[in-house]
């Protein structure tokens, strides 16, 4: 049984990376809008769309209980703070040197599920961590200029990791307090209210084109209402440490779109960054 969930998990994590690979290239697709709105409309159609998902399968969708609330007001803040967070930082760097920040999320998830969930990580498994947050690393050649704005963008995207190992402890935390559908779809939802505001200040007119709406659309959708509602079903069956380590793949999967459709090419040490980060991974699920 416990073999046919972690085979589950994995699975549900390969699916999810594919997801997760298209959310860059789609927020560089709705770049006209702020990214502030970005997140805003992400969060809030991601969250009815979930919606719609239960009621299509179960014919209905149970909110959480109002005793709840209060905690998901705290989870929905720091959903949102990992979404805008990212989002804004692709406004700044690339694609390559965004995620390569934003996946040293490995690190903070460990953390955070020693200190509030009492989960320890197995010490074996720690070279693989590392090594996948090197390759990463590698990968994207981590560009030799330092100018403000890029500094700008490695805040944002460590601000980004940061918020992403808390909404995975938190995740993982609720794998037996709330349904998935009812968690994920609450949580989008209360993150897209923190945006609301500030993403209606940040609006500028004109920059609601179809092809910036559709990619705002598909950012719901795709890497957030199939992509995270996996991420956080796979939280249910795995150590966070182990899904976190695997949606660091999202890097390859991101750098190779936005090749194909956004002509940003990597340097040199791609190939070996990728195989580097790959290698981690596999010592990660195998020791």
């Amino acid at each position: 049984m416990q073999g046919e969930t972690k085979r589950t998990g994995l699975l549900f994590m390969v699916l999810a990376v594919c997801m997760f690979s298209t959310s860059s290239v789609l927020i560089r697709w709705a770049a006209p809008l702020n990214p502030l709105t970005i997140t805003a409309g992400r969060m809030s159609l991601g969250s009815l769309a979930v919606i719609a998902v239960s009621l299509a399968l179960k014919r209905t969708w149970q909110p959480p209980p109002r005793r709840d609330w209060p905690r998901y007001l705290l989870y929905g803040l720091i959903t949102a703070g990992h979404f805008a967070f990212y989002i804004a930082s692709l406004a700044y760097t690339t694609i390559a040197h965004s995620l390569s920040i934003t996946y040293t999320a490995p690190i903070w998830v460990t953390l955070f599920a020693r200190l509030f969930l009492g989960e320890p990580f197995p010490r074996r498994k720690w070279p693989g961590v590392l090594i996948s947050i090197i390759g990463i690393g590698v990968l994207t050649g981590f560009e030799p200029s330092m100018d403000r704005r890029m500094l700008v963008g490695d805040l944002l995207a460590l601000g980004a990791a940061i918020c992403f190992g808390l909404y995975s402890v938190v995740g993982r935390s609720q794998r037996e307090k709330a349904p998935l559908l009812t968690y994920t779809a609450a949580v989008y939802g209360v993150a897209g209210l923190w945006m609301a505001v500030p993403g209606w200040l940040a609006y500028q007119p004109g920059s609601l084109t179809w092809p910036a709406g559709l990619a705002v659309l598909g950012g719901s959708i795709l890497p957030l209402g199939i992509g995270h509602t996996l991420y956080n079903a796979a939280l249910r069956r795995l150590h966070p440490t182990v899904v976190n380590v695997l949606a660091t793949q999202e890097v390859l999967g991101g750098i190779l779109l936005g090749v194909v459709l956004l002509g940003e090419v990597p340097g040199p040490s791609a190939a070996v960054g990728s195989i580097v980060a790959v290698g981690g991974v596999i010592w990660t699920l195998l020791r």
